[in-house]
């Protein structure tokens, strides 16, 4: 046990010094937390950020505008931890106005239709007073910023970003539980066992290997239907055989070493071979693989969403945010686009550079 604790503990001193590693793991952890608090950090904390106001779409970064808040009594309130998952609906509907003014025992505001027209609308003072005591309708006028701006719809991109993130990470995880899971188990039996064993698997991965990364996902999105959960699965299903093949080279490899003969010689059964005494040793490689397939899923995921059979709104997606405003980067707002395909750079970026830096901290042959 004193063994195992001073070589993670090494590991992790070795991890610490390499910066690219580190830089990669600090945005990941970022993107982790964000995921998970994105409703209580978001802005727009409604239900996949999607409050639209149609009046102020494809706005500038940092775009503000003056809203009158109007109480909204049909809301049914939800417990913290639906509304960390979900979010929850506003208590006020949203109305965008220019200007507005007290007048007796209403409130007249002019209503943005847009950029030069605005429309003439008053409000009871009352229906405010009634929702919080003895506050005034000036106590309802808000100004909302906008640090990214707004899509067509209207909506907050910075918002739609953060809770974007969850879809992403997601993704990520699950399609690498799935492709690890079936890899190790393929790779470590055609490896180990060999004969008709790694015939048939082999002659599996090959033939799934020699068929498009994109077209397959198509066929497994296709098969499973469009949504959420079906888009995991399905990236999932195609990044195992790259897996299968590093676990069957390495467990062939680490078959022929002294150690691996004495343990069977000790009567030790297969299973406790591989997964005790194998499979930690080819631990670099599969961390490497794994970070490599991760940053694929988030690609393939964006791609996927890009061409409409992926994450379907109003659900964000990054790889939707691009389809819903790459029409603007030959226009006026190129960064409605472009910032999402910065989100997926900087993650995709992050993971190569951890799987790299933990290639070489576990790599016992490095020397720092």
């Amino acid at each position: 046990m004193i063994k195992t604790f001073s070589f993670k503990r090494q590991i992790w001193k070795r991890l610490c010094k390499n910066w690219g590693a580190m830089f990669g793991l600090v945005l990941i952890s970022i993107a982790i937390l964000i995921s998970v608090f994105g409703y209580w950090i978001a802005p727009d904390a409604t239900p996949n950020a999607d409050m639209q106001t149609v009046e102020i779409q494809a706005k500038s970064p940092g775009y503000s505008q003056l809203f009158l808040k109007i109480p909204d009594k049909k809301i049914v309130s939800v417990g913290w931890f639906a509304n960390l998952i979900g979010g929850r609906e506003s208590d006020f509907k949203y109305l965008p106005i220019t200007k507005y003014r007290l007048q007796g025992d209403s409130i007249q505001v002019n209503k943005l239709v847009d950029e030069d027209t605005s429309t003439l609308q008053s409000f009871s003072i009352n229906l405010f007073k009634s929702e919080a005591g003895q506050k005034g309708a000036a106590n309802y006028i808000v100004t909302k910023k906008y640090y990214l701006g707004t899509d067509k719809f209207g909506r907050d991109i910075l918002s739609r970003l953060i809770i974007g993130t969850k879809v992403s990470v997601a993704v990520g995880l699950i399609a690498v539980l799935i492709s690890l899971t079936i890899g190790i188990l393929f790779g470590a039996i055609a490896g180990y066992y060999r004969g008709w064993a790694d015939e048939v698997i082999m002659w599996l991965v090959n033939t799934t290997w020699s068929i498009p990364t994109l077209l397959l996902v198509f066929a497994f999105t296709m098969a499973l239907g469009k949504g959420f959960w079906q888009i995991f699965i399905a990236v999932g299903l195609t990044m195992w055989v790259s897996v299968a093949r590093l676990i069957r080279g390495q467990i062939m490899a680490l078959k022929q070493l002294e150690y691996i003969q004495a343990a069977k010689a000790l009567g030790l059964s297969d299973g406790r071979i591989i997964i005790k005494h194998m499979l930690p040793n080819i631990l670099g490689p599969l961390l490497v693989i794994a970070a490599s397939n991760f940053a694929t899923a988030i690609i393939i995921e964006a791609g996927l969403s890009f061409l409409g059979i992926g994450v379907q709104p109003p659900q964000p997606s990054w790889g939707l945010m691009i389809k819903e405003n790459y029409n603007f980067i030959i226009t006026h707002q190129p960064m409605l686009a472009l910032v999402p395909g910065f989100a997926i750079m900087l993650l995709v970026l992050a993971f190569n550079l951890l799987g790299n830096g933990l290639r070489d901290a576990v790599d016992v042959r490095s020397e720092y």
